[in-house]
């Protein structure tokens, strides 16, 4: 079973930057699909960004072109880097497996990202 751990958020000023990282683990890291998701208060979770297992990345549109999404299959870890933050982004983000939407049931615990002057 797949288990993985969040880490990496953080209080920062508008227009900075955060790196965060999923920790995942499991021997079949490499073959899966990863997703960055997030869920701020009151609203739905949503997919930020995601990375197949040939590192093909796609974005919400409220995220591209300032959120990089990346994988070290030796680490077993994904990342987001995200820079140019809005307090709109202020949420917390979460890891799970999958393309275009979570394929395990259970989530970790996130990671706290609060973007605020």
């Amino acid at each position: 079973q797949v288990q993985f751990v969040e880490s990496g958020g953080g209080l920062v000023q508008p227009g900075g930057s955060l790196r965060l990282s999923c920790a995942a683990s499991g021997s079949m890291f490499s073959i899966y699909d990863w997703g960055w998701y997030r869920q701020a208060p009151g609203k739905q979770r949503e997919l930020v960004a995601a990375i197949n297992n040939n590192a093909i990345t796609k974005y919400a549109d409220s995220v591209k072109g300032r959120f990089t999404i990346s994988r070290d299959n030796v680490k077993n870890t994904v990342y987001l880097q995200m820079k140019s933050l809005k307090p709109e982004d202020t949420a917390v983000y979460y890891c799970n497996v999958g393309w275009n939407s979570p394929l395990l049931s259970s989530w970790g615990q996130g990671t706290q990202v609060t973007v605020s002057s």
